[in-house]
C-alpha cells in the first residue's frame, strides 16, 4: 500500500490493459528472462498484496532493463490462477511471481510440468501447499510420514514471514500510545493471521505497565471480507467502549473501519500485511483512523530475490521464513511498521528502533505460536476475551 501515490496512480493505471501491461523499462538489453506476476484476483492498484509485489517487479525491471508484465486472472479462480500462469509461460515468461496463499494450487499444478520456469512465491507456506495437495480438511500432523511424501518442486521458491513480530511491533506500539480497550479481528483462523494475533496480544502484554488495565477483544471473521454479520460485531465493540482494532486479513478491515466511523464513535485502526493508512483514510474520509500497519516486506523481496535469480544466477528451492535482518536499519526489515506515516505522538520512531534492536538481539523474544487454542500468556491486568467465531 504505497500510500500517497493513491490518486495518480489508479488515474496511470487505469491505462492500462485488463490483461495486464508490458515494459522494457529501457531498451531491452538482458535477452531471454522475462518476468511475469499473476495478480491474486483484484488489481495492482489494490494498496495490498498486489501492488506492492508490482511495484518491486515493476522497479526492478526498470532498473535492470528485463522485460515485465502482469496478468490480470478472469475470477478469483484457481482454475483462472492456473490458466493466468500457464498463458505467461506460453508468452516466454520463464520468472513468475505469485503474490499470497491462493497461489498453492497454482503452483503444485503448474511448476512441475514447467521446470524451466522459475516460480517466486509470496506468503505460500507449507500448510497452504498441503492444504492444497492432500485435500482441504487435511489434518496435519508433522509427525505422521504421509506429510513428508510431499516436495517442493524444485522450481519453486516461497517467502514467508515472521508475521508474530509484526503484530508484536503493533501491539507494543499502541499500548504505549496510550489505548487500552483493544480488539483483534482475523480473518481465518490460518496460522498466519494467528500469529498477527498472538502477536499483537504479546505487544500489549510487554508494553503493559502495572498501572493499567488493558482489556482485548479477539475473534476471528471466519473469511476473508467485511460484511454485515462482522461489522455488527465490531460495532458492538467500539460501542462498548474499543478503542481500536486490529484488523487482520484481506478485506475484512472494512468492518471494523465502518464501525469505527459510525455518527459517536472515533474508533481507530491497525492494517495489516502493508502500509493501509492511504486507502483506510481516503475510502472513509477520516484522517487519522488507521494508527499504524504491521507490514511485511513484500516489495523488498521481490527485489531481493530478482537479484539473486536474475542478475546473480542464485537458486535455491525452499520456503524461507523473513523476518529481522539488521537491529539498526529498520527499514530493511521485512517484518515493520511504517514509521513515515504513522500518527502516533507517544511511541516515537526512536523508541520503534529501541524496540526492534531489543527483538533483533533477543533480549525480547515473541512466541511464533500458530495455534488458535493456545492463547498466549498475559499479566493479570491484561485482559483477552476470546469470542466465537463470527461465521
Amino acid at each position: 500500500m504505497k500510500r500517497n501515490m493513491l490518486v495518480l496512480g489508479l488515474a496511470a493505471f487505469t491505462l492500462l490493459a485488463t490483461n495486464g501491461l508490458t515494459s522494457c523499462g529501457k531498451e531491452e538489453e538482458s535477452g531471454e528472462t522475462k518476468i511475469a506476476m499473476i495478480t491474486d484476483y483484484g488489481d495492482i492498484t489494490d494498496q495490498s498484496f498486489n501492488q506492492s509485489t508490482w511495484e518491486g517487479v515493476k522497479e526492478w525491471g526498470d532498473t535492470n532493463n528485463y522485460k515485465y508484465k502482469y496478468y490480470k486472472p478472469a475470477d478469483n479462480s484457481d482454475a483462472s490462477r492456473i490458466a493466468s500462469a500457464e498463458k505467461a509461460i506460453e508468452e516466454g515468461y520463464n520468472v513468475i511471481v505469485l503474490p499470497g496463499y491462493a497461489f498453492a494450487p497454482c503452483i503444485n499444478k503448474v511448476a512441475p510440468k514447467n521446470k524451466d520456469t522459475k516460480f517466486i512465491a509470496l506468503d505460500v507456506g507449507k500448510g497452504d501447499l498441503l492444504a492444497d495437495y492432500f485435500g482441504k480438511d487435511y489434518d496435519y500432523n508433522p509427525d505422521n510420514t504421509k506429510w513428508n511424501t510431499y516436495k517442493l518442486p524444485e522450481n519453486v521458491y516461497s517467502a514467508v514471514y515472521q508475521e508474530e513480530i509484526a503484530g508484536f511491533f503493533a501491539g507494543y506500539a499502541v499500548a504505549k500510545e496510550g489505548y487500552r480497550k483493544l480488539g483483534f479481528l482475523g480473518g481465518m483462523s490460518v496460522p498466519a493471521v494467528v500469529r498477527y494475533g498472538y502477536g499483537f496480544v504479546q505487544g500489549v502484554n510487554a508494553a503493559a505497565s502495572d498501572a493499567d488495565n488493558f482489556d482485548i477483544k479477539y475473534t476471528y471473521g471466519g473469511q476473508f471480507f467485511g460484511d454485515a454479520d462482522i461489522t455488527a460485531r465490531t460495532d458492538t465493540w467500539y460501542q462498548g467502549g474499543t478503542e481500536l482494532v486490529f484488523a487482520c486479513g484481506g478485506g475484512i478491515y472494512t468492518s471494523a473501519c465502518e464501525s469505527a466511523t459510525k455518527d459517536g464513535i472515533n474508533g481507530k485502526v491497525v492494517g495489516v500485511d502493508v502500509d493501509q493508512k492511504a486507502i483506510i483514510e481516503t475510502t472513509y474520509k477520516k484522517e487519522g483512523l488507521c494508527v499504524t500497519s504491521a507490514m511485511k516486506g513484500l516489495k523488498a523481496t521481490v527485489l531481493s530475490k530478482l537479484t539473486d535469480v536474475v542478475l546473480n544466477k542464485k537458486w535455491t528451492s525452499k520456503i524461507e521464513t523473513l523476518g529481522l535482518v539488521s537491529a539498526t536499519e529498520v527499514e530493511k526489515n521485512f517484518v515493520q511498521l511504517p514509521v513515515d506515516t504513522w500518527s502516533m505522538t507517544k511511541f516515537t520512531v526512536e523508541d520503534y528502533k529501541e524496540l526492534v534492536k531489543k527483538v533483533y538481539n533477543g533480549d525480547i523474544k515473541v512466541s511464533n505460536e500458530s495455534d488458535s487454542n493456545k492463547h498466549p500468556e498475559t499479566k493479570a491486568n491484561v485482559k483477552v476475551e476470546y469470542q466465537s467465531q463470527i461465521k
